[in-house]
């Protein structure tokens, strides 16, 4: 039998249709019911990439008699955490203030007034390791809302309360200085791992937004422990098991401190922000290693996330069918000895063996390796490697490949616009510009509609239900300005002014405080406001380094005491958790560069362009084109007239600007390159 969720496009909640829950997709309806029928709501938040919420799916929302206890007594909700990040944000707040931690799946028991009573995350079928079976929770659920209704309300109000006073109202604070830098960076200094590089221990996830902090702190300074403590990590993760050897891209994060184990999901958010600092550690190092995984994870973006639409897909499993026909984690990626000579032949397959560590023991689970390369910078043959390389993923391609959870969402699609222009440009790929062009143009024709509002996912070329939130206005608006420098095409530079015009006016609140939900959107128990960077920029950072972008662009004020206002969260954070609020450090290392103004009146992909983009002033902003309409394109372009009739780069920060220059060279020693 179907429930509700056949109506939906969110790919999470198709792979619960068929559920013998009666679920209903989060709606006003649902609560209505619930209060007609007097019972409480069960709230069930996870992601179609996400291997616990299919193994709780499975054991629990698959088993008829668990749904037909759950049907009798409860509504059941299910929120897909990628399309209502507002819901996910509010409720998460609540399980980890009552539990201490946090996860998907989110299990969550809500009054039919939406306010949270129990919380959870994974429930087993069976009691185990001090856990309660998911029908023991429902059966002690059930019993305290029919026996102990005042203690219900008493919790629920008191939770919502705590909630209620958790307004950030870090605004009018002042500007992160260079005070609040070093404390950043000697926490991270701090957390550093010197051995395997990154930040704490397992699990490990890759800290693009700090390494990309880190690049621009030393651009600004010469830091140079800045720089090692940046290129050891990308180094340490390019070579480990949490990087694809064979198809390129990143997992989601790594299960132990080494890189080594996996969790085998592959999101878009990871390898476009892990992409775009490969690029950017390149610009600063000159690393052939940077650069082919930049290169490479550009590639996987393109050849196995990109929808027929133009889009960037969200997720790759990290599930996937083995030999046997069962769906285990990590069967897609991982070799044995045996399957290596299998492919390759007892000689390239002992000597892939070696070059990928791959052990007769095993690195993962029943015998079988995930895939790293060794630290030792022993020579290997090159072109044996790539031989090797290229019939190994020949092979796995014959593989039962991980589902694909195809949703574009919004701001996901922006940090990859940005990855792919940026990477286009630095190392000559014009077809990677195009397959950025082509997203944004995505993003315009469908998530933007008629309205210049943003919707937050589409699927198949139809635009989702659920607005767009903070993170993506200001991420988007930060692949549209990326793309603007890089191609020269003024329009996209309007685009993103359109959408930092709705974060004024909707997501701004007194004293340059930002929340995550526009003014006009669905009232939640709480509005939510989180300015911590963790797997993504929080949209507080993203809004506060496009605001600052666009204000360096067009010479608006508004915009950039809106930038400024926002960041005084960046100065209440930074000294005390700089590893999660790496994108807002970012922007701070921009605000006190400059940023840089750049202006080349001169042939869109000419040399002087060219040195611009690659030049590693921090948040620096480019702006190309020849003629007399390049003004109009780019009021940073106007009254730039070529000198000696050659091509000219003019160079401004703080009001002031240098002597315009028609030399390359002198034009990077201006920008740091």
């Amino acid at each position: 039998m179907a429930n509700r969720l056949t109506q939906t496009t969110s790919p999470y909640l198709l792979q619960h249709a068929d559920n013998p829950v009666d679920w209903w997709p989060w709606s006003p309806e649902a609560f209505e019911e619930a209060r007609k029928r007097d019972v409480p709501v069960l709230l069930s938040v996870g992601y179609a990439s996400c291997h616990w919420c299919h193994v709780m799916a499975h054991e629990s929302f698959e088993d008829e008699s668990v749904a037909a206890y759950l049907n009798e007594r409860f509504v059941a909700v299910k929120v897909d955490r990628e399309e209502r990040p507002d819901v996910d944000a509010v409720y998460m707040e609540a399980v980890q203030a009552a539990t201490g931690h946090g996860g998907w799946p989110m299990t969550v028991f809500l009054t039919p007034d939406a306010e949270p009573f129990y919380f959870g995350t994974y429930f087993p079928p069976e009691p185990r390791h001090g856990s309660p079976s998911f029908q023991q929770v429902l059966e002690g659920v059930s019993a305290a809302w029919t026996d102990r209704r005042e203690e219900v309300a008493e919790v629920a109000g008191r939770i919502v309360a705590d909630l209620a006073g958790r307004s950030l109202a870090h605004g009018g604070d002042g500007v992160p200085g260079e005070a609040e830098i070093a404390q950043a960076l000697l926490g991270l200094t701090r957390e550093y791992d010197e051995q395997h590089g990154g930040f704490g221990g397992a699990p490990k996830f890759p800290p693009a937004m700090v390494v990309e902090f880190l690049l621009r702190h030393y651009a600004r300074t010469g830091s140079e422990g800045a720089l090692q403590m940046a290129a050891d990590t990308c180094s340490a993760m390019a070579r480990g098991g949490i990087y694809d050897q064979l198809g390129g891209g990143f997992a989601r994060y790594s299960v132990d401190r080494e890189w080594v184990v996996p969790h085998f999901e592959k999101m878009l958010y990871d390898n476009a922000l892990l992409c775009r600092v490969y690029a950017h550690l390149w610009r600063t190092t000159g690393s052939a290693e940077a650069r082919r995984i930049a290169l490479e994870t550009a590639d996987f973006m393109v050849r196995e996330l990109r929808t027929t639409e133009g889009g960037f897909a969200s997720a790759l499993d990290a599930d996937s069918e083995d030999a046997h026909g069962k769906h285990v984690e990590g069967a897609f990626y991982v070799w044995t000895p045996a399957q290596l000579r299998a492919v390759l032949g007892e000689e390239d397959g002992a000597f892939a063996a070696a070059y990928f560590g791959v052990t007769e023991e095993g690195t993962f689970e029943e015998g079988a390796s995930v895939l790293q390369l060794s630290g030792e910078a022993r020579p290997v043959d090159a072109g044996r490697v790539a031989d090797v390389r290229a019939r190994l993923l020949a092979a796995r391609e014959e593989r039962p490949r991980p589902g694909r959870d195809d949703k574009v969402v919004a701001a996901w699609n922006g940090l990859a616009i940005a990855a792919l222009a940026e990477t286009g440009a630095y190392f000559d790929r014009p077809d990677l510009v195009e397959r950025a062009t082509e997203a944004a143009d995505l993003l315009v024709r469908v998530h933007l509609g008629e309205v210049a509002r943003l919707t937050r996912t589409s699927k198949d070329g139809r635009a989702g239900t659920n607005a767009g939130v903070l993170e993506d206005y200001g991420d988007v608006a930060e692949g549209f300005l990326a793309l603007a420098a890089v191609t020269g095409e003024g329009a996209w530079l309007e685009f993103a002014g359109f959408l930092l015009d709705v974060v004024l006016e909707q997501f701004t609140g007194e004293g340059g405080q930002l929340y995550d939900t526009a003014h006009e959107a669905e009232k939640l128990i709480r509005r939510p406001q989180d300015p911590t960077d963790s797997a993504t920029p929080a949209g507080w950072t993203a809004a506060a380094g496009a605001l600052l972008s666009y204000a360096a662009y067009t010479g608006s004020e508004a915009h950039r005491t809106a930038a400024e206002g926002a960041l005084g969260v960046v100065k209440a954070l930074a000294p005390r958790a700089p590893r999660f609020i790496g994108w807002g450090l970012a922007v701070a290392e921009a605000l006190l560069d400059g940023p840089r103004e750049v202006a080349v009146a001169g042939p869109v992909g000419g040399e002087l362009h060219r040195t611009a983009l690659l030049g590693r002033a921090p948040g620096a902003v480019v702006a190309a084109g020849e003629g007399p309409g390049a003004g109009a394109e780019f009021p940073l372009l106007v009254d730039r007239p070529l000198v000696g009739g050659e091509p000219t780069a003019y160079v401004c920060r703080h009001f002031v600007c240098d002597a315009p220059t028609t030399d390359a060279g002198e034009l990077a020693g201006k920008l740091g390159g």
